[in-house]
């Protein structure tokens, strides 16, 4: 039976609170607050704004604050190399930063950056040219655009600390850094945030052998850490990380490709539980390829190219709003260009080729904001100075689904008004246009169709040109 909301007008109707004006004869689904709304779908343009540049900077690394939706770059000052977070706000098709905050007063070739929503704080990590490269970390508070830094700790004592990426795990509450160290093996540390500190568990070494340019990212699906890295004879690689407690641990290694390949990215597809893995290879262009993680394993499919020329940075994330990948990159030396790209099995699908920077672009980041739904794109200008633009990729949305539609509107209502709806077994007698005898479904942007669309939702059966049974 259908839910009755509100005071039921007669049977197989039932009355309900407007959101949005309904008019008469239009498909209605059920809110999750017991208010109704015509089926509606939208569609979005691609498009990206004018850059915003926040001085001399190579970028190095950005992570999104759910909390207070803020975005959160570490860079470097390119004449001191000194290293430096910043805060931006998007508004629009812009961004904003406020002022920037020295993470240490030494130099540093390599930064990281998470963020915990639970402890609502964020944490850097960075090598520290002071104490022989060692790796430290520091707890970050923001404060509208400003930030105040806690003590430093260390959390590898040894010299050398490069390629550092981290990432939040939301099942155990820990941020995990992936990074090179001694005898360039590849290593990883569990941290946990507690107040304006940081404490960490062992240091684990998920390859015995070299492994470069570290990313990695969370696998919510199997609460699982990925990590992809080019191996010791510079292939294409990437490892399941398992954290319980503060420690971690890993299965085997698996491989991508058999190609030099370097300048790794990593992102995550909640929507098809797949991780995304954007290198430069073969003649040095730009490739991805989509893994499935099974248990402590992953497995890929075929690597594709993406950059139509020599590329570098292909730095992917993932766009929640329309369910796409964006892959911002140096197109050669040309300008700064970037593909959306849908994934479908381990295969993927992408848009046609987009400029966001004219000029040549170095350092790229990128990072969603779930806020603006909009993708932030930092990276380093021809004239490497420190630049953002706020993107957003051409997608179709809709307030359907698979569940809510409930019927049709028996009249015209303004919001917030009673509004009754022909459900479920009853007749609506305010269609145009109709076959007798013809199975409709409702479509996205609220109209009907002898064809299902996606999701496929069942209208019911027309009896005449301007009647319908409503799908009991």
């Amino acid at each position: 039976m259908v839910k009755t909301i509100g005071n039921v007008q007669q049977d197989a109707q039932v009355r309900a609170v407007a959101s949005g004006t309904l008019s008469n004869g239009d498909t209605v689904i059920v809110n999750s607050d017991g208010t109704v709304s015509a089926v509606a779908g939208t569609s979005v343009s691609e498009s990206v704004g004018s850059a915003t540049t926040i001085g001399s900077a190579n970028m190095h690394n950005i992570a999104y604050d759910s909390t207070n939706n803020k975005v959160i770059i570490t860079y470097l000052n390119r004449t001191t190399s000194i290293p430096y977070a910043i805060i931006g706000t998007v508004s629009g098709s812009s961004i904003s930063f406020g002022t920037p905050a020295q993470i240490d007063g030494n130099q540093s070739d390599y930064t990281s950056v998470a963020y915990d929503p639970v402890a609502d704080k964020f944490a850097v990590f960075y090598g520290d040219y002071g104490d022989f490269e060692k790796g430290y970390a520091k707890v970050g508070t923001i404060s509208g655009t400003s930030i105040s830094f806690g003590t430093a700790v260390q959390f590898y004592s040894n010299s050398a600390v490069k390629y550092l990426s981290s990432v939040y795990d939301p099942d155990t509450g820990k941020i995990v850094t992936a990074f090179g160290g001694q005898y360039d093996y590849g290593y990883a540390v569990v941290g946990t945030i507690s107040g304006t500190s940081i404490s960490f568990g062992t240091v684990v070494a998920y390859r015995s052998s070299r492994a470069d340019w570290n990313a990695i990212t969370y696998d919510t699906a199997n609460n699982k850490v990925v990590i992809a890295y080019a191996d010791n004879v510079t292939r294409a690689a990437a490892i399941v990380g398992t954290v319980s407690g503060t420690s971690i641990s890993f299965g085997s290694q698996a491989n991508i490709n058999s190609a030099n390949s370097n300048r790794f990215y990593i992102a995550y597809d909640t929507a098809n539980a797949k991780v995304v893995v954007t290198y430069t290879s073969t003649s040095t262009y730009g490739y991805a390829a989509v893994g499935t993680v099974s248990g402590t394993s992953i497995s890929f499919g075929s690597e594709v190219q993406f950059s139509p020329a020599v590329s570098y940075y292909g730095a992917v994330s993932y766009h929640a709003a329309s369910g796409k990948v964006v892959i911002p990159f140096r197109n050669d030396t040309t300008n700064g260009a970037l593909k959306a790209a849908t994934v479908s099995g381990t295969s993927l699908t992408f848009d046609t080729l987009f400029e966001f920077d004219a000029g040549e672009v170095y350092y790229v980041l990128s990072v969603y904001d779930s806020n603006a739904q909009k993708t932030v794109i930092a990276y380093s200008d021809a004239s490497l100075v420190g630049s953002s633009v706020v993107y957003e990729p051409s997608y179709s949305s809709t307030n359907l689904t698979s569940e809510n539609f409930i019927g049709f509107a028996d009249g015209s209502y303004a919001d917030t008004q009673s509004a009754v709806i022909n459900t479920t077994s009853s007749v609506d007698r305010n269609q145009t246009s109709l076959t007798a005898g013809q199975k409709y479904y409702v479509q996205t942007d609220g109209s009907l169709s002898e064809t299902a669309d996606d999701p496929s939702v069942e209208a019911g059966t027309a009896i005449s040109a301007t009647e319908i049974l409503v799908k009991g």
